[in-house]
């Protein structure tokens, strides 16, 4: 189920050819054109999260019919029969019914050709022929994060700007007093005073 946690639509293919709803609104098929909304599935979950339904552009589930077909409808009351449970194989998926049967793609002669059905593979290699690739077209966005909370960084910035102990009063240098001296000269009669800088 992790693999639809997020998803609001997908598109489901199997060998390059996609499950489609016609526009009939009841049949459903497989087609290698996947671009039209037709192969859009929108996803819809259970509380449990077991269980999902699928609903087609026209607004009807995917369901599994009475006669091991797969068409597109709108029971009076939606029971089981419009509910699959995604099995996940990788980035594939096989979709099981309440019942134990699966969606499976059928690709052999006309009329059945490209149609779909809900079966049980009992013969040896016939679980790779209920096996779905699942394209993730629409998600629910990632939360973002909290404006009020800080970043990382700022935090250890912060660290390293601080060069001393909280609550402490880092030390200041205090300037050292200076003493004035005046020095006389006297030179052919006449006296020039000089001023001395003398450092304490």
């Amino acid at each position: 189920m992790d693999l639809f946690q997020k998803a609001i639509t997908v598109k489901l293919s199997h060998k390059d050819k996609y499950l489609v709803a016609e526009d009939d609104q009841e049949s459903v098929s497989l087609d290698r054109d996947g671009s039209s909304k037709n192969s859009m599935w929108s996803v819809q979950f259970f509380e449990t999260e077991r269980y999902l339904r699928l609903k087609s552009c026209h607004g009807k589930y995917l369901t599994a019919s009475d006669a091991r077909k797969v068409v597109q409808s709108i029971p009076k009351k939606l029971d089981s029969s419009t509910q699959w449970e995604p099995i996940r194989d990788g980035f594939s998926a096989r979709f099981r019914t309440p019942n134990g049967n699966f969606l499976r793609p059928i690709g052999g002669l006309p009329p059945w050709r490209n149609s779909v059905t809900h079966d049980v593979p009992e013969r040896e290699g016939m679980q790779e022929r209920v096996l779905w690739d699942v394209e993730v077209v629409e998600a629910t966005p990632k939360t973002p994060p909290s404006l009020s909370s800080p970043s990382p960084n700022i935090c250890r910035e912060s660290t390293l700007i601080t060069s001393f102990p909280i609550g402490r009063t880092p030390p200041t240098l205090e300037p050292k007093a200076t003493k004035f001296t005046t020095v006389k000269h006297r030179f052919m009669g006449f006296t020039r005073g000089e001023t001395k800088f003398d450092r304490v």
